[in-house]
């Protein structure tokens, strides 16, 4: 796997290309138990630039979507 340097990442993920040119995203810090119960994965995929921004999108989502139901559970 290479660094992605034609792009800025998301802050807090960094991008990668696969030998076989698929693009990779890793989280440079892990997720908390909330987010990974509730789905939020910390290395993703995508065809495309565009594809892998929505997918890590979808992901910080999931997080801060559970983030929300863990602060009114604990309200």
């Amino acid at each position: 796997m290479r660094a992605v340097s034609d792009s800025v990442p998301p802050h807090g993920w960094r991008i990668l290309r696969s030998d076989a040119g698929r693009l990779w995203a890793t989280r440079e810090r892990p997720f908390g138990h909330a987010a990974e119960t509730a789905g939020a994965a910390r290395t993703v995929d995508g065809d495309d630039l565009a594809e892998l921004r929505a997918v890590i999108e979808e992901q910080e989502r999931i997080a801060r979507s559970a983030a929300e139901e863990r602060g009114r559970r604990r309200a």
